[in-house]
């Protein structure tokens, strides 16, 4: 049996008429840089969100960087986030001029240790950026107290969690703002590259909109110097059309992690992902942990069943990075994860019987 690792053909040829329908009428209407169409999502994903504000960008990097610019934060400045996420979330602080500052994580969600921060802050810290890595919200309670108590702004990389929740709230409602991408692969996927910022901050939310349009409100007048991160009407028609069925995707999502832990619980040498009893988490990635993963990635390999890796090497240990000198062992946590990370198949167009050959195979190999 073939289980692919992703499986964008699939969901697209679900939804194939009412995504060409749409995408005929940014055609017909030629608006394809912003736009009427880029408006009408903002205004579904603020409503899904249950934000004030929702802003489109070109990707999710841009929504970072965006909002770290709108928040004021600026070069000489600190930012504590988590080194076991995607580059961005550090690529974003870098280019808002201010330097990374990372914590440990937690083993029980992959997520920021709260006990952690404190000991990070300095007087240059200005913000914090918890990671809702793999779809699992941060305990973000004690993070906001903390945030609240030093004047900190709190910016939620929602990039891989949406329609999460966190205590029935919605991932990206909670802090200062919160950062999404529409990659492809995600959840809720554009066709091409896309993002969004949502956020209660009136203020900050003019200042995204000017920054990502050249820093103009009124074409060809610029109040500031902006930059090109406008999202495009195409890929607002396709998110409008896929917004309506991401609940019924998530939904799809948790019962595949049910199906897989159910089949692995019993395999003493897998660490299965846990939902906290705090969150809604929704399965963005299926990553287990095991010790010989490359050995069961190859094994899996043969049997048909594609894998990946989120993510074999730690912010901090990045060559990218080397100029922070944090060496092996400075996040001891973050470094075991990511030595044991494997990333099974989760899309919601699996089927119980490619998930039930997939985690058979993992059984058969520790067998």
């Amino acid at each position: 049996m073939n289980v692919p690792f992703l499986d964008l053909k699939g969901q697209y040829k679900a939804i194939k008429d009412e995504v060409h329908a749409a995408m005929d009428e940014v055609m017909e209407n030629t608006a394809f840089a912003g736009g009427p169409f880029v408006a009408k999502f903002e205004q579904e994903f603020a409503k899904f969100c249950d934000s004030k504000h929702a802003i489109g960008v070109g990707n999710g990097t841009d929504a970072l960087w965006l909002s770290l610019i709108a928040l004021g934060i600026k070069p000489g400045d600190e930012v504590i986030t988590v080194p076991n996420t995607f580059i961005a979330t550090a690529e974003a602080i870098s280019f808002a001029g201010a330097k990374p500052v990372f914590v440990d994580v937690m083993e029980e969600t992959n997520n920021m240790n709260p006990a952690l921060i404190e000991a990070a802050i300095t007087k240059k810290t200005k913000a914090i950026i918890p990671v809702h890595l793999f779809g699992q919200p941060v305990d973000l309670d004690p993070i906001m107290a903390i945030a609240k108590k030093h004047g900190l702004f709190v910016i939620e990389d929602a990039c891989q969690a949406h329609g999460a929740e966190y205590k029935g709230k919605k991932a990206g409602s909670m802090g200062n703002a919160g950062c999404f991408s529409f990659y492809p692969g995600k959840n809720l996927g554009a066709y091409g590259e896309a993002g969004a910022v949502v956020t209660n901050d009136d203020e900050a939310a003019s200042q995204m909109r000017m920054f990502r349009d050249h820093g103009q409100a009124k074409k060809y007048y610029h109040g500031m110097i902006g930059w090109n991160a406008r999202m495009d009407g195409i890929q607002g028609a396709v998110l409008h059309v896929k917004l309506k069925y991401l609940q019924g995707w998530n939904d799809a999502r948790r019962k595949h992690a049910q199906e897989y832990s159910a089949i692995l619980s019993s395999v003493k040498d897998v660490i299965l992902p846990r939902q906290a009893e705090y969150a809604k988490h929704v399965y963005h990635i299926f990553a287990i942990r095991v010790k010989n993963r490359d050995e069961l990635m190859a094994h899996l390999g043969t049997k048909g069943v594609a894998c990946g890796i989120h993510y074999p090497v730690p912010v901090h240990l990045q060559e990218a990075y080397g100029f922070l000198n944090c060496g092996v062992g400075s996040f001891p946590v973050a470094e075991k994860c990511a030595a044991e990370y494997l990333s099974l198949p989760m899309y919601p167009e699996l089927t119980s019987e490619q998930i039930n050959y997939a985690a058979q195979e993992i059984k058969k190999f520790y067998a």
